[in-house]
């Protein structure tokens, strides 16, 4: 018997070290090569190890939840024979949703893709009556917790059932009640009078954190609220969609994103990303729109790529399609990473005002609040307009007051006249 050390390689993007979110194995588990061994999330992405030869697993780094850095043991397996080294980036598998995170959830403008019917999966080999589902412990415990029985769930690229692919069962479990088998609930805890649950702070969760407070640390936020008429905008988006035909829905995002990229050539210094240890203010001529997506892992901000080379019918497309992958787990790095301003919403529960916070290194987010209807005194009248505030924050040390502003107000007025949007 030989023994094989599993060094932790180098993800790159100068990445220094890697948290433990998940193991697939335990001390004293058979596994064969490429099996999954752990997921390891960065400031990038969340990446799937895999063992990197066949073996008994003899001991493992630490536990869910500590931080592993680059170049340091991961895992040690027992082998039949000896085997050589392997190269650094041996034991990688597909990365999936970054987590960089946005101050606030977008339930609401961030449209909520169609459930789609997963693929079917490639056949399996029964070793029991019922054939066995090849999935993480992690993932059987989260499908018995749900009631789920992992042989009624499709696996997206054929092999073992991931997280990814519980979630899509259970979207379309929403949408095709019929068809879906019943899940029973189990009765809620009782919680004693006084009892205290602690959670520990970790992967996603642990990101946003350090996140946030890394960006309310350094930034000083300058806040700018302004009301704007949506009266005439939201009758213009309905009159589109009856025309949509096969395409997506439109919903208010892809107008505002639209004012916001139409706005944005006046106000270079606010499309910007400041390195602040360099000292150095990168501004950008395109705008990589970032905007907030809830998933159940946390908050992501999936970027649209030159939003502003794209009309609404575009933007609309990319929504769903970024929203869905993110929701997925199947975003890649570069669809999570990368943005130069970031938009963000709290929908029908957005209050009057917000106070987002800035997705550091970005110098600038602008947050929507909920449309409400409210009479308003318009040429001595007084008539009922539907009315929505945009709460948005900037870095004041590269945005003055009066540029914000400005910036907030030239978007407010194309928001108002709305053909102004579809002019040249």
């Amino acid at each position: 018997m030989a023994r094989f050390t599993f060094k932790l390689p180098d993800i790159g993007e100068g990445i220094a070290e890697a948290e433990i979110v998940a193991w697939h194995v335990a001390v004293g588990d058979m596994v064969e090569e490429d099996a999954p061994l752990a997921d390891m999330m960065t400031d990038k992405a969340t990446v799937e190890m895999s063992a990197p030869v066949a073996g008994r697993v003899v001991e493992v780094a630490g536990a869910v939840g500590d931080q592993i850095a680059i170049g340091s043991v991961l895992a040690v397996f027992e082998t039949e024979d000896e085997v050589a080294e392997t190269p650094s980036s041996a034991g990688f598998a597909d990365a999936v949703a970054p987590p960089e995170a946005a101050a606030v959830a977008d339930p609401v403008l961030a449209i909520q893709p169609e459930p789609v019917r997963p693929p079917a999966p490639t056949p399996v080999v029964a070793d029991t009556p019922r054939a066995r589902v090849l999935a993480s412990p992690a993932v059987r415990a989260r499908a018995t917790d749900l009631g789920i029985d992992l042989a009624d769930v499709k696996s997206a690229q054929g092999d073992r059932v991931r997280h990814a692919d519980l979630d899509a069962h259970l979207r379309y479990a929403v949408a095709a009640p019929v068809a879906a088998a019943p899940v029973s609930a189990a009765p809620p805890a009782i919680v004693e009078p006084g009892a205290v649950e602690e959670v520990r702070v970790m992967g996603m969760r642990r990101r946003i954190a350090e996140n946030m407070a890394e960006s309310k640390r350094n930034i000083p936020h300058f806040a700018y609220v302004e009301e704007c008429d949506v009266t005439e905008l939201e009758r213009l988006r309905v009159a589109m969609n009856l025309d949509r035909g096969e395409r997506a829905k439109l919903t208010l995002l892809p107008f505002l994103i639209r004012a916001m990229t139409r706005a944005l050539p006046a106000y270079p210094m606010v499309n910007a990303r400041y390195d602040d240890a360099a000292g150095i203010v990168s501004r950008h001529a395109s705008v990589h729109l970032g905007f907030a997506t809830q998933t159940e892992q946390g908050l992501t901000v999936p970027v649209i790529r030159d939003a502003q080379a794209r009309d609404v019918w575009a933007l609309a497309t990319e929504i769903v399609r970024l929203a869905d992958a993110a929701r997925r787990g199947k975003a890649t790095r570069d669809e999570l990473s990368g943005s130069t301003i970031t938009l963000t919403s709290l929908g029908p529960i957005g209050g009057i005002v917000s106070t987002p916070v800035i997705n550091r290194p970005e110098v600038a987010i602008v947050g929507v609040n909920r449309i409400v209807e409210r009479a308003v005194v318009a040429d001595g009248q007084i008539v009922i307009r539907k009315m929505m505030n945009l709460s948005s924050s900037f870095d004041h040390r590269v945005v003055d007051g009066w540029d914000a502003a400005s910036f907030i107000q030239a978007v407010r007025r194309l928001i108002e006249t709305p053909a102004l949007l579809f002019v040249d």
